[in-house]
This record gives C-alpha cells, sequence and structure tokens, in this order.
C-alpha cells in the first residue's frame, strides 16, 4: 500500500512508499543511478535541469524542464544532471494500464512504447509546475485503504499522463513540418510496421526510397538517433513484449506470431534485446487487464 512514509534502501536512493511495488514515488540518488535502472516498472523521471543520459544504449540530452518516460525493462543510465537527487513516479501495468486507458491519456506510442521519437518531452515552466503538483499531491496522499484512495491516485497520475502527452504530441508536430523537405520519416515507419516480421535486410528498406544501404542509413540515424538495424531489432523487441503482456498466448505460439524458427531461438533474441526471458518478463511484468477482458 502506498504510505506516508520515507526510508532509505541499501542501494543509495530513497525510496517512498517501499512496502507497496504497484504505485511509488522515488528519489534516487544520482550517483546509483550513474550505475543504470532497469525494472519491471513504467518510470516517469522528473527533471527541472538539462541532463544527459541514455536508454537502451542510445544517448540523449535535454534542456530545461523535462519529463522522461521508461517503459518496463528500459535500461536508462544518466550520463550528467547538475543535481544529486532525481524524483521519479514508478508505477506498474496492474495499478494503471496505459493500454486499456489509451482512450483517456493516448500515452502508449508517443510517452511510452515508441522506438521512433526521444523517450522524454521539455514541457514549459506552468505545464512542469502543474505536474509537479500532482507528484507532490500524490506523494502526501497516504495509505491506499480503499478503492477511493486508489481511483484519486490513478486520477493524478492520468492527468500527468494527459497533459505529457499532449505536450509531446504537439511537438511530433512540429518536428514532421520541420524534416518534411528531408526523407519521409512517417513513409518510413509505415514500411517498417508492415514488414518488420518478414523481413530484416536493411537492403530491402533503403530500396523503398530510391537509396543505397549507406546513404539511407545515415539519413535514419540521423533523424532519428539510431541506426536502421537497431530500429528492426527494437521493433521486434517491441512486438515480443506486447504480445508477452497484452495477450495470453503461450510463449511457443509467439515465437512463431514472430516468425522465430523456434521458442528456444525466440528465448535467446528476447533475453539479448530485453535483458531477461520471456517467461521472466511475463511474470514480472504481468498479463494486462486487456488480455484478461478479451477471454
Amino acid at each position: 500500500m502506498l504510505t506516508g512514509s520515507t526510508s532509505f534502501s541499501n542501494q543509495n536512493y530513497l525510496v517512498l512508499n517501499m512496502d507497496h511495488p504497484s504505485c511509488t514515488i522515488e528519489l534516487f540518488h544520482t550517483t546509483y543511478l550513474l550505475n543504470g535502472l532497469k525494472q519491471p516498472y513504467y518510470y516517469i523521471l522528473i527533471m527541472n535541469e538539462g541532463a544527459a543520459f541514455s536508454v537502451d544504449f542510445t544517448e540523449y540530452m535535454c534542456k530545461g524542464n523535462t519529463l522522461l518516460f521508461l517503459s518496463p525493462y528500459q535500461f536508462f543510465k544518466l550520463r550528467h544532471y547538475p543535481y544529486t537527487e532525481m524524483s521519479a513516479l514508478r508505477f506498474h501495468g496492474d495499478f494503471y494500464c496505459i493500454e486499456y486507458h489509451k482512450k483517456e491519456v493516448a500515452c502508449n506510442g508517443v510517452l511510452f512504447n515508441n522506438i521512433y521519437q526521444q523517450p522524454f518531452v521539455s514541457v514549459n515552466e506552468q505545464t512542469f509546475q502543474e505536474i509537479s503538483a500532482c507528484v507532490q499531491k500524490m506523494r502526501r496522499f497516504g495509505d491506499m485503504e480503499t478503492e477511493y484512495d486508489t481511483s484519486i491516485l490513478k486520477s493524478y497520475l492520468q492527468l500527468i499522463l494527459a497533459l505529457s502527452s499532449k505536450e509531446k504530441q504537439q511537438q511530433i508536430n512540429l518536428a514532421n513540418i520541420a524534416t518534411s523537405h528531408l526523407i519521409n520519416i512517417t513513409a518510413f515507419q509505415t514500411v517498417l510496421e508492415s514488414y518488420f516480421l518478414k523481413t530484416k535486410e536493411i537492403a530491402f528498406y533503403a530500396d523503398q526510397f530510391g537509396l543505397s544501404v549507406n546513404a539511407f542509413s545515415k539519413k535514419i540515424k540521423r533523424h532519428l538517433g539510431k541506426s536502421p538495424s537497431k530500429l528492426i531489432q527494437e521493433r521486434i523487441a517491441l512486438e515480443a513484449k506486447k504480445l508477452l503482456h497484452l495477450t495470453n498466448k503461450p510463449i511457443k505460439e509467439i515465437a512463431a506470431d514472430l516468425n522465430f524458427q523456434d521458442e528456444y531461438y525466440f528465448s535467446r533474441y528476447f533475453k539479448k534485446e530485453v535483458g531477461v526471458s520471456p517467461k521472466n518478463f511475463r511474470d514480472q511484468v504481468g498479463i494486462s487487464i486487456v488480455a484478461k477482458l478479451s477471454i
């Protein structure tokens, strides 16, 4: 349950409400984040100053008031932050299923689980203060003793996600306009979404735009910050995560759906990309309410 108490763990970070893993406010000491963070939760890291960090080994830099969004088992590593502490909101999919609430906040594919966009959004001072106030209210709320308490906490979380999604979508729209004269990134995403299960060959995707592999790879890396091969790998891993979390399908069937030759090869590929086996991922992240309602 959420509590108002605080205590230090032996991992050099302060955890508020340690006795209930579903939804917590945490205050990390930055030296802890230098070693990396990778857990089966959704995270919103709250930064009120510029920072340098990596997410799944892709380097990023941000300026000003920034919110960073991490999906379960994404690897975050801090490179530079001017303060000694960084606050975070952590929640489990059992507490708030972003896919189930997609109509209310539209955050899945915008804030979370988007391999094509930066995993953070910079916001103006007014929005940042409004989101920070929501976090502080959640921090002081006290025990989740009733369903009413849980509903109120979910409402605060939903407001944070809705404000962030709106800001991020506006920035995506502006970025698309600014790069419209370059390679059509939206068209590339459409092609990748259609063919990532059928072919991993970069030459195939380069051919769709009449470019050599080298020229295509440079353009994609320049605009998206990742190579085409990394994007293909991430897209396959993301689909695997979705099937493990959002369906009740056996792992063997998921492997077949993703065109892996067998369950063993799929498990090895998934563990290399995500860091845990498909079984452990499903055990820790859980099977969502979306899957349960489909039965």
